[in-house]
């Protein structure tokens, strides 16, 4: 049997800053990273920097990173997003504990994909937010992708003439990150991040990465769906920008401006509030942190409250007992 390491008493979720409070991102690169306290430290040859752990979103651990087991335990317990990532693209490898207890949005996401009409309802709103001025109500599933598809050639043909930089199409291999065009090698980088970003929100506030509404059958469906919200107004552009740029390295000079935008642009609450919209439609548009969320499910009642001693009032004799048992059953 190990020692037990004292440590810092795990923080209740009350005590941490919600989604929408934090920063965006940390990458890190060919560095020590451990802890110390509530901190994650850091540590390079240049030295040993500290970073208030429940004050990120995401970290993103590039090539040459190692972590300690008590590191991650700080940054699970924290809610924070982990991400392996080398310059072949992302690689999602785990997350911390949600930052609420409540199962709300994770039921009420479930509800909606299952239904082949509400399922359609969501995806009509999601192409709704990219294209406010157009009522698409009535456009078939294969009609929203047409007119996506269209929005989405228009956005890098007219961001290629502003920029200056030729435009031949999207390019990504996995394998070649390094084969591509800057322009492409950008867009990887820039996307990878959105998808970081995209996906801590929707594991923090309890929601499935999975149950996608547009897109289907992948583990990150939902956070595709999400991101493609922002990636016309964020990373497309940021992408061509850099890409004329021509920088020595594509990729933090990338990501430094992505994390610029992200802050800038308030993606976190925007995130937060659009995944609430679409969900809960009229309703409370953002979840809160909830404590008290545990009940029990009866299917005539709802919801009843947990902790209850039920049962009390068949409490006669063992006889008795199962004669009224096997009442209900016939009953039933």
């Amino acid at each position: 049997m190990g020692k037990k390491i004292p440590g810092i008493e795990k923080p209740k979720l009350q005590a941490l800053p919600q989604i929408r409070d934090r920063m965006s991102f940390l990458y890190l690169e060919h560095c020590l990273v451990n802890r110390q306290d509530g901190a994650i430290t850091v540590t390079d040859a240049r030295g040993t920097v500290h970073v208030p752990a429940a004050a990120l979103s995401v970290l993103m651990l590039g090539p040459g990173t190692n972590v300690s087991h008590r590191a991650m335990e700080l940054i699970g317990n924290s809610g924070i997003c982990v991400i392996w990532t080398g310059e072949q693209g992302v690689r999602y490898y785990a997350h911390g504990y949600p930052l609420t207890h409540s199962s709300r949005l994770l039921i009420r996401q479930a509800q909606l994909v299952s239904n082949v009409r509400t399922r359609v309802a969501v995806a009509r709103q999601m192409y709704q937010m990219r294209f406010p001025n157009e009522d698409v109500s009535s456009l078939t599933m294969q009609q929203l992708r047409g007119r996506e598809g269209s929005r989405i050639r228009s956005v890098y043909r007219r961001t290629s003439k502003e920029t200056g930089v030729p435009w031949n199409g999207r390019e990504y291999d996995p394998d070649n990150y390094d084969g591509s065009d800057a322009v492409n090698m950008a867009l990887s980088a820039g996307h990878s991040c959105l998808y970081g970003l995209v996906h801590s929100v929707i594991v923090a506030i309890g929601c499935s990465p999975g149950l996608g509404f547009v897109h289907t059958g992948h583990e990150l469906s939902f956070v595709y769906d999400i991101a493609d919200l922002y990636k016309g107004d964020i990373t497309i552009p940021i992408a061509f920008e850099v890409a004329a740029e021509q920088p020595d390295d594509v990729g933090p000079a990338t990501r430094h401006r992505v994390r610029d935008a992200f802050l800038d642009g308030h993606v976190l609450e925007r995130t937060v509030k659009d995944i609430g919209s679409l969900l809960l439609g009229d309703e409370v548009a953002e979840e809160e942190v909830e404590t008290d969320v545990l009940h029990l499910w009866d299917d005539k009642i709802g919801i009843i409250a947990h902790g209850v001693s039920y049962g009390k009032e068949f409490e006669q004799t063992d006889d008795e007992q199962l004669e009224v048992g096997y009442g209900e059953i016939l009953e039933d």
